[in-house]
């Protein structure tokens, strides 16, 4: 592994001379990336309306360069809502995403002119319907991907396309507008034929509806799921597009519905680097083959993804290029909780000569790092996020 394989070498000497006086743990962000990578988004798929996920990072710097690249945006919660209408959104370009949400948050949305939810359960529907009347819904299905998605989203949200059906149906009882089918295959989704199953499911589910209730789906919305480049390797973005694309000509041909993309961690993700300190490095006993190095960011405060060691970053220290032997690690945060430990089954190797004081840089840190961060634990402040220019 070379830093090469994840940014060029000005880049990165950028992001050393940037770092190197900022206080430590810190997310660096190229905004420069984010463009970029937006762009080809669009690109790729010249159809789609693309609805950013907030919750993968909410710098106000980023909400502003997505703004004027004419994004709209995926809320989950009032505060995003707040954040969001307060950089000058019209609600028309908001979609509550969130299948979990209170009563008064669905009234607020409402009286605030957002008239896109989600929904996945006949409890909120109901209240969609007394809160959000006329509203345009769209149903959460079920989609199993535990197996080829880092991070999987298969329990906890969606219901069984049985149940979407009914929901469709309620809801145009009820007096709202049934819109689409919304799905979400897994964040870090390696394997490009889960879109497949998903779609097909869509596809038989929206033509039921039409065939036997006369209830005319008129949107897909086909969640996140593209990757960022970590460790683990993925196809090119241009390959998910081609794919997915074909999916959409095969089942739907040339009555395609109109489709919603939610990407957060494609968009972000490698437009961040996590820059932590090493506090101490130690051993558990006089022969151990391996070395725990601890840092300043951890499990509650920036690294929260690495649980259950899903997210495998890329990692390097500032001593690489000097380096001579290098040996296996484990790498803990700074925090007095047992599960406060990043990697120790897969074990990164680093440079011997490493110590306290020494630098780790994690790349692709942009999604889900600042936004995951703990408040106060431990008394630990919430990560900081500084814009390079």
């Amino acid at each position: 592994m070379h830093i090469t394989d994840y940014m060029s070498e000005k880049n990165w000497k950028k992001v050393l001379d940037f770092s190197e006086k900022l206080q430590t743990p810190c997310v660096i962000i190229n905004l420069e990336k984010i463009k970029k990578n937006y762009l080809e988004l669009k690109q790729l798929f010249p159809d789609a309306d693309i609805y950013y996920a907030m919750k993968a990072n909410p710098h106000e710097e980023i909400l502003k360069l997505l703004i004027g690249l004419g994004a709209n945006f995926d809320i989950a919660s009032r505060y995003e809502l707040d954040k969001i209408l307060s950089l000058g959104v019209p609600p028309e370009c908001l979609s509550y995403g969130n299948t979990i949400k209170k009563a008064k948050d669905i009234a607020y949305f409402y009286e605030k002119g957002v008239r896109l939810f989600a929904t996945d359960s006949k409890e909120d529907l109901k209240n969609l319907a007394k809160y959000a009347p006329q509203s345009r819904v769209f149903v959460r299905i079920l989609v199993e991907n535990t197996n080829s998605a880092d991070w999987p989203l298969s329990r906890k949200f969606g219901c069984h396309p049985d149940m979407a059906y009914d929901l469709c149906v309620l809801a145009k009882e009820m007096g709202l507008i049934p819109y689409g089918i919304s799905f979400h295959v897994g964040s870090q989704q390696r394997d490009i034929g889960q879109w497949d199953d998903a779609i097909a499911k869509t596809k038989y589910l929206m033509r039921s509806l039409e065939e036997e209730e006369d209830i005319k789906l008129e949107m897909i919305n086909m969640g996140g799921g593209f990757p960022a480049p970590y460790i683990t390797p993925t196809n090119k973005l241009s390959e998910y597009a081609r794919e997915i694309t074909r999916y959409l000509d095969d089942d739907f041909g040339n009555e395609k519905p109109h489709i919603i993309l939610e990407p957060g961690r494609s968009l972000v993700g490698d437009s961040g680097v996590l820059v932590t300190e090493i506090i101490t490095i130690s051993r558990k006993n006089n022969t151990a083959l391996h070395r725990w190095v601890y840092v300043d960011a951890g499990v509650f405060n920036g690294l929260t993804e690495t649980l259950n060691e899903n997210i495998k970053y890329p990692i390097f220290t500032s001593k690489d290029e000097s380096a001579g032997k290098w040996g296996e690690v484990v790498l803990a945060g700074p925090t007095c909780d047992s599960m406060d430990i990043m990697y120790e089954d897969y074990k990164y190797t680093m440079p011997i000569s490493l110590k306290s004081g020494d630098r780790l840089y994690f790349l692709s840190a942009g999604a889900y790092t600042a936004s995951y961060a703990s408040v106060e634990f431990n008394g630990f402040p919430p990560i900081q996020t500084y814009i390079m220019e």
